[in-house]
């Protein structure tokens, strides 16, 4: 018995898209993404009480600051009235800026570098101290569970 039958790969079905569902705002815009430029929002005072230092610190590090006029649609949201900033978006104490991604990158690595070495010395110091009969480590591997059972 030949049966007239379509290939499935020429049936459509319809495909549902789940309904979004209702999340909380987030209490920090987000800004349009610019090609090869990393956002990123910088402490300028806490409490009301200025931060200088924070913010120097980050300027030496790259980042700049953002100028409200090349954002528009950060300008609905209300900002504060810092008047050394006002040319800027700054939110609840905060000030965007920006710095190119390849530096956001290189600075990454810079500190998984440092992380690596620190790691490996107190693997060295302590690793030291093990006997191959009683190996203080045999793996380096953590696990997480929930419940009963394994």
């Amino acid at each position: 018995m030949a049966e007239n039958r379509n290939s499935r790969e020429i049936e459509k079905r319809e495909t549902t898209e789940r309904v979004k569902s209702w999340a909380p705002p987030t209490l920090l815009p987000t800004p349009a993404p610019q090609d090869g430029y990393s956002f990123r929002w910088i402490r300028l005072s806490t409490l009301n009480q200025a931060d200088p230092t924070n913010l120097s610190a980050k300027l030496r590090e790259g980042w700049e600051p953002v100028r409200a006029v090349d954002h528009p649609e950060m300008m609905l949201h209300g900002s504060d009235n810092i008047e050394r900033y006002k040319d800027n978006i700054v939110i609840g104490g905060l000030i965007l800026c920006k710095t190119p991604t390849e530096l956001v990158e290189q600075r990454n690595s810079f500190y998984q570098q440092q992380t690596d070495n620190q790691t490996s010395s107190v693997d060295n110091h302590f690793l030291r101290q093990s006997d191959p009969r009683m190996p203080l480590i045999s793996e380096r591997k953590s696990t997480v569970s929930f419940g009963k059972g394994s």
